[in-house]
């Protein structure tokens, strides 16, 4: 792959993507973790707030 001219600034997207390719497993371990606690977030949200029924 032919790296661009110290003038011209790739952008922000393809470095992201040249990283992930380049720390693959690192990467997919960071978003596992990252989907992995946005999720326990959102049922601890959802759990706080969630309504009192009358009879429960």
């Amino acid at each position: 792959m032919a790296e661009p001219s110290p003038d011209a600034k790739p952008s922000f997207v393809k470095l992201a993507m040249r990283n992930m390719v380049r720390k693959g497993r690192q990467s997919l371990l960071h978003f596992g973790l990252t989907a992995v606690g946005l999720m326990a977030f959102l049922v601890l949200v959802a759990w706080l707030g969630r309504p009192q029924l009358p009879g429960g």
